[in-house]
């Protein structure tokens, strides 16, 4: 093998284990994480001061690996549908093999476990219930009509759960965010669901599209995006300084998303729709730096 095939080896082995833990998602996780604490949990708290903070690093940290082996051990029991749904991303995957990918989830975990454990007693059984958590949804709670959507969209608002514990800061603002935040995350998981209906038929995964069909699930999902206009009243009468532009111009973007749900019949269709709300969700993130100003 030539120097240049196995460089070509490599890049292609590291492509694959960013894939494998969804590095984009861990990066917009990491970030979501620091603006919400520098504007939101702690406004008053300088950049400086926040980048300095050891035990904030590190539940952030713990926070992105737990989340990272999460995605490890979901793609591992989801490896047959997967391989119907996304050959290619299959393929690529799978360029580490599932031994492999054990090695790193048990990896992840540990360093997350050790982390936690510098800091304090109740961080590190925090963290263990997260594992034990995500371990429980990929591997019964997946395959469970309609909890499996509601227990996703929990996981994803946890880790904000943990830094605002330490912030100590329960103002109803934030809880307004959370909720916003988890009805869109729920609706972009049921939207997954129409994308992935093939292989989830073939596995016999109860998702809501297998045990009712398509135009119930856009139902539901329909249901999920109005119920995000909730919070969005309660946020806009806040005085948050110009990220009430980003709630406002949320209520036409959702519309239209719901417009082109309604219209979609493909899988290519679905993957759009789920894609803007992904591209909405991190416009939210950067949108964070906003408040107060």
């Amino acid at each position: 093998m030539s120097l240049s095939d196995s460089n070509q080896r490599s890049l292609l082995k590291i492509l694959s284990l960013f894939s494998l833990v969804r590095g984009y998602n861990i990066i917009v996780l990491v970030l979501a994480q620091y603006l919400t604490a520098r504007y939101i949990l702690a406004p008053q708290t300088a950049w400086i001061a926040l980048l300095l903070d050891f035990k904030f690093f590190a539940i952030v940290s713990a926070s992105a690996l737990t989340t990272a082996a999460g995605y490890i051990i979901n793609n591992f029991y989801d490896a047959a549908k997967d391989q119907i749904n996304r050959p290619k991303k299959y393929i690529l995957e799978h360029l580490i093999s599932q031994q492999l990918q054990l090695i790193f989830y048990l990896l992840l975990n540990m360093a997350a476990f050790v982390i936690a454990s510098a800091i304090s007693i109740k961080v590190v059984l925090f963290f263990l219930f997260y594992m034990m958590t995500i371990w429980f949804y990929s591997s019964t709670v997946k395959r469970l009509f309609w909890l499996s959507n509601v227990f996703s969209a929990l996981l994803m608002i946890l880790p904000f759960w943990a830094i605002t514990l330490y912030f100590k800061n329960f103002d109803p603002i934030i809880f307004y965010h959370a909720a916003y935040l988890f009805f869109l995350i729920l609706a972009r998981d049921i939207i997954k669901d129409l994308e992935n209906f093939k292989g989830d038929w073939v596995q016999r995964y109860q998702t809501l599209p297998v045990v009712f069909n398509h135009r119930t699930t856009k139902i539901f999902i329909t249901v999920a995006i109005l119920c995000t206009f909730i919070p969005t009243y309660f946020l806009i009468q806040q005085p948050l300084g110009k990220i009430h532009y980003f709630f406002w111009a949320s209520i036409p973007f959702l519309s239209f998303v719901l417009i082109f749900l309604w219209r979609a019949q493909t899988e290519k269709a679905y993957l759009w729709t789920h894609n803007f709300i992904k591209l909405w969700i991190l416009i939210g993130v950067l949108s964070i730096a906003l408040i107060y100003h």
